[in-house]
């Protein structure tokens, strides 16, 4: 079927003004949303953004998009302001799908936003913590739905659950009560765990006041002498703390009596059918609450109060009840967790050190692969049973060990140089403080925002504080354990009084405690910020805490897994990330590179600075000590590991050490799991390395976190920096190995598997500055298209890329927003985005070459090399080593020239093995069947004795003299100066047109 014709610009405008006028937005909103329209409607309606949606889809989606920018960004102040749902049902588009396709159309029009409303426009379009309120929510309610069935009789619940007709009032009143709550207490309801316990209290109080017929209990009962135990009950099903339960009812109640003017009566004091069979000792009852002659005004009160808080007014919050299948899509509504089996494979392969590179490149023979997935039968657990499986471990395991450091971990301690038990415990005061603030917003000089710890309420900040203390603690027993009984290992000095250890592992333990309750505010990587720390700092203690914590839950290894798979694939490859600050001292010969686009990490901010940046030093935390002043009784900072500075960064590269450049940043690096090393030293040195590491389960975490400049304080003659080099680039390829298969798998060329990940390896190996502020996605899959091409495959760009949108990690800015480094008109370092194909062509073509052509059938020597010659072609310059812009005689014979070719025209004439490289879209193949002929035919044209050149050809703009100095004395003239035979060149030469 053939691609229907782009819309008319006048019908668009017409539509967009349609759709404003129907949703009744305000005139200005609706001016702002039509310029906007305007501007980017070329690029927002252009059709490859939006897959198989039809044009009529793609044009919803870019009004809805649209507008709701302009009333976020322009318009939200007034009062008229139109509510995303609003702009949603007027669209007819689902949520998932809008935040889903949100993302490309941002990043097609970024420039225009950008200019608008500043650079700061994705923040306050606030769309991701949207997308995870409306998740939270959605698991909510679904739970909400199905604990009501389970609890009440068919006889009430039997329904579509879409309709809003045969809604059940008593159904429809619980939820509403919980978004009373919400509203009254919107800082106590930003994680799913406490929204499970809120509704679990709302379903207590129903099952308090519905009438006695309609209940129906199919859930497990817990009963003492008087009757069914109600709380125990619950808690027992739901995996809810009892405690939090009664704090919950406690703040129902509240909320009843001020919204109803009720007075709370003590259960066991009131005699009704409701409480018959229920022991009511603790329970309150209202008296009238769901009679039916006051219920449809008690009803009407709840309905004027929801949707109240700014952020979260932007939704219809009643619609996850009434109507959940408009919210997400039907392939997003199972409810359970997406992906599962893939994550579940990849966890699994990262998590075990004994699986090699070469297990990951076979063909799996699970039933779990991506081409089969459909038919596997997994038990899948739900977020909210996940959630609440998860705290319940939290509360068991965690929360009944001690508030301070054990006896065997204050021994550990103690047993230091020096005594760093009050180190350790005021250390781990002052982050999590600064992870969970405990002072309110006023106090801290802020505002409640989506994704910031302000909004966290007090009670409930120091309940995570005291969990994510307690894990810590617990964690770091146990590697001090691992680390003393390594034989290598004889003092835990300098591991123990490591800052940058410690602070990983206090941000890894506040993570976790943060994931499991999955909270919409302070996600990942939020918790670095407040720390301080890097992605790559965060990589190095994953995998030790892991295994270290031999009670960790299923689901929270996945999180972490979840996690590394992000730090590996592009954000330790981030500006700014302490990665760069060991591969100065690792690989030596990146470090200009690596100045020039100034990526070092920036020092990590002292537990002064955190003390300070969350004024936090007044109340019951330890003052800290300057890091200038000497030891004393409070708490001083252990010496920081410094990397090398910028200008030390020179001298490791062979630089003059007076280089002028000003210095740049102390940070502490590395990564620590398993095998393989691909980086950019000598060859032969590598695959030693290579070899030695797989036999090797992990280095001493000493290795690890001390300094990148010292040497392995565990012995060996490497510095610390290509220890944890190694171990990270390890990562990468194991990674990187199971992304190749899936990708290989789903095109349906398992066969190119190896060829493509070695293609990837020798790129990580000799040409890591491709990585620099790139995905490791965009690698693959340029890697994956080369080897299609030198194998002649019918494999299309397009084809990869629909593969790829199916993978669990496919997010559109890895194809659509690839970076590449350019020079500005000043000479300074500037940056632009293009999509995969530019980027293949552009970048990745020159640098991956030798590669690529290595894995041609007989390809030649020649070749291979990088800058070969076309057979038959002339002699490159003698001067190699600089730019060869000369004419060049081509006969000895004849008074012939061929001046070099303009960078512009280079294209039209590479060689056979570099054009077969490149992708091109509609190109035609009548000039380029055969260059190599071609260019044999014309220098046996031009070498020809038997016929004359009847075209006279003009030389005089170039002298004798000069093309002699560039030949290098054909005739046995004498050798010019190289650099005096281009001078004339440029000053006669008239510029190329």
């Amino acid at each position: 079927m053939a691609a229907q014709p782009p819309p008319g610009p006048h019908a668009v405008e017409a539509r967009f003004a349609s759709l404003c006028k129907e949703l009744g937005v305000d005139g200005g909103v609706a001016g702002e949303a039509a310029a906007l329209l305007e501007e980017g409607k070329g690029a927002l309606l252009a059709s490859p953004s939006f897959g198989s949606r039809s044009p009529e889809d793609a044009e919803r989606l870019c009004f809805a998009f649209v507008l709701y920018c302009a009333a976020k960004l322009k318009g939200r102040k007034e009062s008229a302001a139109v509510r995303l749902c609003e702009i949603l049902k007027g669209c007819k588009i689902k949520y998932d799908e809008f935040f889903k396709e949100s993302q490309q159309l941002g990043l097609k029009i970024d420039k225009i936003l950008g200019s608008r409303y500043g650079p700061d426009w994705e923040g306050r379009l606030e769309l991701k913590q949207l997308e995870s309120l409306v998740n939270l929510l959605t698991d909510a309610s679904r739970f909400y739905r199905k604990a009501y069935n389970e609890l009440f009789s068919s006889a009430i619940t039997d329904q579509e659950p879409g309709s809003t007709t045969n809604t059940p009032d008593y159904i429809l009143f619980g939820w509403l009560l919980f978004l009373v709550l919400r509203s009254k207490s919107p800082e106590l309801f930003k994680d799913l765990v406490s929204c499970i316990h809120g509704l679990v209290a709302v379903l207590a109080i129903l099952l308090i006041h519905v009438p006695a017929k309609f209940r129906s209990f199919t859930i497990e009962v817990k009963e003492t002498e008087k009757g069914v135990d109600l709380i125990a009950s619950l808690c027992h099903n739901y995996h809810t703390s009892e405690d939090r339960l009664r704090e919950m009812m406690a703040k129902s109640r509240k909320a009843i009596e001020d919204l109803f003017s009720k007075k709370a009566l003590s259960a066991s004091e009131c005699t009704t059918d409701n409480l018959d069979k229920i022991d009511t000792d603790g329970l309150i009852y209202f008296q009238g609450l769901l009679d039916n002659e006051c219920f449809q005004s008690n009803l009407e009160k709840m309905e004027k109060l929801r949707d109240t808080t700014s952020w979260e007014g932007e939704l219809d919050l009643k619609l996850f009840l009434l109507n959940n299948d408009h919210i997400l899509s039907t392939e997003n509504s199972s409810g359970g967790s997406t992906n599962l089996g893939s994550s579940k494979r990849v966890f699994e392969t990262l998590a075990s050190p004994t699986k090699t590179i070469r297990n990951m490149l076979t063909v799996p023979s699970s039933p779990s692969s991506p081409a089969n997935v459909g038919s596997v039968k997994t038990v899948q657990m739900t977020p909210v049973t996940s959630a609440m499986t998860t705290a319940k471990w939290l509360r068991e395991v965690i929360s009944s060990l001690p508030e301070k450091p054990s006896s065997m971990l204050q021994q550990f301690l103690s047993s230091c140089d020096r005594d760093l038990t009050d180190d350790v415990t005021k250390r781990v005061s002052i982050v999590l403080e600064a992870i969970f603030p405990t002072k309110t917003s006023a106090d801290r000089g802020g505002s409640i925002g989506l994704n910031c710890a302000n909004a966290f309420d007090i009670p409930w900040a120091e309940a995570r504080k005291m969990e994510a203390s307690k894990l810590y603690y617990r964690v770091l027993e146990a590697i001090c354990r691992a680390e003393s009984q390594n034989n290598n290992v004889n003092n835990l000095t300098p591991l123990l009084s490591n800052e940058r250890f410690h602070r990983c592992l206090i941000a890894c333990s506040a993570e976790l405690v943060l994931a499991t309750h999955k909270t919409v505010i302070m996600m990942f990587p939020a918790v670095l910020e407040s720390t301080g720390l890097t992605a790559f700092d965060l990589s190095k203690i994953i995998e030790n805490f892991v295994r270290h914590e031999e009670t960790l839950p299923r689901e929270l290894k996945r999180h972490l897994n979840s996690l590394e798979e992000q730090l590996l694939e592009s954000m330790a490859w981030e500006r700014g990330s302490s990665l760069y600050n060991s591969l100065v001292v690792a690989r030596p010969a990146l470090t200009s590179e690596i100045n020039r686009l100034g990526l070092l990490a920036e020092p990590m901010p002292s537990l002064d600075d955190l003390v300070v940046r969350q004024n936090i030093h007044a109340v019951g935390l330890p003052t800290t000590p300057s890091k200038k002043r000497a030891a004393g009784p409070g708490l001083v900072e252990p010496p920081v590991e410094r990397l090398p500075t910028r200008a030390q960064t020179r001298v490791l590269a062979g630089h003059d050490k007076n280089d002028p450049q000003s210095p740049k940043r102390p940070c502490s690096e590395s990564r620590n799991t398993v095998v393989d090393r691909n980086l950019q030293t000598p060859p032969r040195k590598q695959s030693h390395l290579v070899s030695s590491s797989l036999k090797a389960k992990w280095h001493p975490l000493q290795s690890t976190f001390a300094s990148p400049t010292v040497s392995n304080p565990v012995g060996g003659k490497e510095k610390c920096a290509e220890i944890t080099v190694q171990i990270f680039f390890s990562k990468i390829l194991k990674l990187a190995a199971i992304r190749i298969r899936n990708l290989c798998e789903r095109v349906k060329h398992v066969e190119q598997t190896e060829r493509v990940y070695n293609v990837f390896k020798q790129i990580l190996d000799q040409q890591t500055a491709l990585f620099f502020n790139r995905h490791i996605d965009q690698l693959i899959l340029c890697c994956l298209y080369g080897v299609a091409k030198v194998s002649q495959l019918p494999l299309s760009f397009k084809q990869i890329l629909q593969n790829y949108k199916k993978e669990p990690q496919c997010k559109p800015e890895v194809f659509l927003s690839i970076y590449i480094g350019s020079r500005n008109r000043n000479g300074g370092l500037g940056s632009r985005h293009v999509d995969i194909i530019s980027f293949y062509n552009e970048v990745f073509v020159s640098a991956a070459k030798p590669f690529l052509v290595a894995l041609i059938p007989g390809a030649r020597a020649e070749d291979k090399n990088a800058n070969s010659q076309v057979p038959g072609s002339p002699k490159p310059s003698p001067f190699s080593n600089l730019p060869d812009m000369s004419p060049k005689k081509v006969s000895s014979s004849h008074n012939v020239f061929v001046s070099p070719l303009r960078q512009t025209k280079m294209d039209a004439l590479l060689s056979p093995s570099s054009r077969s490289f490149y992708a091109c879209i509609g190109e035609g193949t009548h000039a380029y069947q055969s260059p190599s002929k071609d260019l044999a035919a014309i220098n046996s044209h031009l070498n020809s004795t038997s016929r004359r050149v009847n075209t006279r050809i003009n030389f005089d703009m170039v002298s004798d003299s000069v093309v002699a100095g560039s030949l290098g004395q054909p005739n046995g003239g004498s050798a010019l100066d190289p650099a005096s035979a281009f001078s004339p060149l440029s000053k006669k030469r008239k510029p190329d047109s």
